[in-house]
């Protein structure tokens, strides 16, 4: 989130002004005197975001002068600025514990209908600001997903176009990680035992991958597609297929690097279908549950 700006010399420099002691700011913010004493010395210690607006409130100033902040709140924000930490909005939404909002700020999932009004009204906006700030935080969530998992620029604009870029996105993402990905033999091998024939060689393989050759035979597609476990409709120009093979192995590195919540969160509008966003719903909220049972 676009943190607020803390200065400690100003806040100095308007306590002093305001001639109020150390001591008597700690009493209107709920803290002890030294804690003050460390926010306003060149010290580490600042304060929490959800004390600024106490702060602001007990030194006479708006909270956007004195602290200000660049860029538009997400979720976190806009409850930080009411001065809430995440573990009181259970009482806010009658919850057990803070999980729908910590999931929503994480980015993980949406927040339920029936928690926007009661949330934006204890957060004092809107819930049109609030459903905004929502969408903030999931796209943070998918930003720093992204960067977490290195992808490269093809992945993080789109599926990828050319033969060779669809090779290479295929060995990318099928084989992350400390796996080692199969040699140009490996994939030749495969392609003719599928093919029952000889149809292509390694340095067919390594050329295809390259970008050296820009076309292959039917039965090298296909050999290709039954390698790598995707339809053969996804080496063809078709970007409708191409996206949704796209998007399933997103979903599957994700899963493999427990993100699948944010993934939930993007919805059909990223790609997958309906209906197969409703099969990883449904596992999602299983995995959910045996974890949270296990605790």
């Amino acid at each position: 989130m676009p943190a607020r700006h803390f200065d400690r010399g100003r806040l100095r420099a308007v306590r002093r002004a305001a001639e109020l002691s150390q001591g008597d700011v700690a009493a209107g913010v709920g803290v002890a005197t030294s804690s003050v004493a460390g926010w306003e010395a060149d010290s580490p210690t600042s304060p929490d975001p959800e004390k600024l607006p106490a702060l602001a409130r007990v030194l006479g100033r708006d909270l956007d002068d004195l602290f200000p902040r660049a860029g538009l709140p997400d979720l976190a924000d806009l409850r930080c600025d009411a001065g809430l930490y995440q573990k009181e909005t259970s009482a806010i939404l009658g919850t057990k514990s803070a999980g729908p909002v910590r999931g929503a700020e994480r980015g993980e999932r949406r927040l339920k209908d029936r928690y926007v009004v009661p949330l934006a009204a204890a957060y004092g906006v809107s819930e049109e600001e609030l459903l905004r700030a929502q969408e903030r935080s999931i796209a943070k969530a998918q930003d720093a997903e992204e960067e977490a998992a290195g992808e490269d620029k093809t992945a993080a604009g789109g599926p990828p176009g050319s033969l060779a870029e669809k090779i290479t996105f295929l060995l990318e993402r099928s084989f992350p990680g400390q796996q080692k990905p199969p040699s140009d033999a490996e994939i030749a091998e495969a392609v003719n035992a599928h093919a029952e024939a000889h149809v292509a060689s390694a340095e067919d393989v390594r050329t295809l991958r390259t970008g050296e050759q820009t076309n292959a035979a039917p039965l090298v597609l296909e050999g290709l597609a039954a390698f790598f476990g995707v339809s053969p409709m996804y080496f063809q120009p078709d970007d409708a297929v191409a996206r949704q093979v796209y998007e399933g192995l997103r979903l599957l590195s994700a899963s493999r690097r427990g993100a699948v919540g944010r993934v939930r969160a993007r919805g059909g509008a990223q790609g997958l279908p309906a209906d197969v966003m409703s099969i990883v719903n449904d596992l999602v909220d299983e995995l959910e549950q045996r974890d949270s049972g296990s605790r």
